[in-house]
């Protein structure tokens, strides 16, 4: 439509132009996301994409339009609207604290300091108002992921260390934990196979994970996760001995429609007696299944259910969950794609956070991050998901700088 021509809206994002992988954070000097909104990258690429939404809804009402130009321009539309919204929204705000900020040196100059008070924590109000709609314009302004709104399989493994039980212990609570926060978070949690250790601690498990945007919260999990602690019992607890021990987290994007074709010739499948799903019950018949894809060597099980067909079921779910993860690395391998999605995949085997219990202390190695009160955080409420946010907008923040950076390069001609 410009010049009467054909008019190719660009993309808001292109997650082709910009790497973010977590697993090998770069930057050193991390921006939060006051920072990033005063650049000045920002307001000009924002002020453009503002002046292209006012251009847009003005052609609109063209009564030259064809039906197609007039989807194309809507579809824009739609696009920019609520990104227009939240930038005028901030600089409405912004005007509000400048006005709150001039009172205060007016205030403070005259000595009124009951009226300060005031002014001071409507500051702090907007002050808190404005990082929240910073947040919202930089998730609006991120690449959404193709497989955010999706269900998981998020399984756990217990790793290997001198300290004994340690590892297994860890990974029970680590299970617990993503139990807990998928009840904060509403989310359905069916557990999928549960194969506990002779001492109480947990070797593996694995759960189906559904609700609003579960994948999105749950990428940036996988991993190894690391404990350092003192062993409760035995001759470390005694020596204060403090023992490292590691497990590993992996989820996997479960599209409702996965369009994975198994042939049944290529499966082998077994069953066997339950040993047990996370205490609940010991079937006295072979109801759990394990069922191996033969030109892969994938195997996958399932023993949570009392019926060998629903646990076969829920076993050839899995199977198709992991298959079409090898699909999607294919994929991006072919297409040479910079930017890895996080799958927690058995080869990260760089930590990605440290829980030590002995300086009640968890760090996220990605962001240099640390969180205090272990419990709380094991917990799955609040204190995790303040940790999985502060993950989810450092992610939004390197996408945004990493894709105005390349697009300066564009623009300079580098």
């Amino acid at each position: 439509l410009h010049n009467h021509g054909f008019w190719r809206p660009k993309p808001l994002l292109d997650t082709a132009q910009f790497i973010l992988s977590f697993n090998n954070w770069h930057r050193k000097n991390h921006q939060n996301s006051q920072a990033l909104w005063k650049h000045e990258a920002v307001q000009k690429y924002l002020e453009t994409l503002t002046k292209e939404y006012q251009q847009v809804s003005h052609q609109l009402s063209a009564d030259s339009l064809n039906d197609f130009e007039q989807r194309t321009l809507r579809r824009r539309c739609a696009d920019l609207s609520p990104i227009a919204a939240a930038f005028q929204e901030i600089k409405e705000a912004e005007r509000e604290v400048q006005e709150v900020e001039a009172m205060c040196t007016e205030l403070d100059s005259r000595g009124e300091k009951q009226l300060l008070e005031l002014a001071l924590e409507e500051k702090e109000s907007l002050d808190k108002k404005m990082n929240v709609l910073y947040r919202k314009l930089f998730q609006l302004l991120a690449p959404k992921e193709k497989y955010d709104r999706s269900p998981v399989i998020l399984e756990v493994t217990a790793g290997r260390t001198t300290g004994g039980d340690i590892c297994q212990q860890f990974t029970k609570e680590m299970f617990e934990m993503y139990q807990n926060y998928a009840d904060y978070k509403r989310w359905t949690f069916d557990i999928v196979n549960y194969t506990p250790a002779e001492i109480g601690g947990l070797h593996h498990a694995a759960a189906h994970i559904s609700g609003e945007n579960v994948y999105r919260h749950l990428k940036y999990e996988g991993g190894t996760h690391r404990v350092q602690r003192i062993p409760e019992t035995g001759m470390s607890s005694r020596m204060q001995r403090i023992h490292t021990g590691t497990m590993s987290v992996i989820v996997l994007p479960q599209p409702e429609e996965v369009d994975v074709k198994v042939d049944p010739k290529d499966l082998r499948i077994d069953t066997f007696r339950a040993r047990g799903a996370g205490g609940q019950h010991v079937n006295k018949t072979d109801s759990a299944v394990r069922i191996v894809h033969l030109p892969t060597g994938l195997a996958v099980e399932c023993q949570q259910e009392r019926s060998q067909q629903m646990n076969k079921e829920i076993a050839l779910r899995t199977l198709r969950a992991r298959l079409y993860q090898q699909v999607i690395e294919k994929q991006l391998s072919q297409e040479q794609s910079a930017r890895k999605l996080q799958l927690g995949t058995r080869a990260q085997s760089e930590r990605i956070r440290t829980y030590n219990f002995t300086q009640d202390r968890v760090t996220d190695h990605r962001i240099s991050y640390d969180a205090r009160n272990i419990k709380e955080i094991l917990s799955g409420k609040e204190a995790l998901d303040k940790l999985i946010n502060r993950l989810l907008e450092f992610a939004e923040i390197e996408a945004v700088t990493q894709y105005l950076e390349n697009l300066q390069t564009l623009e300079g001609g580098g």
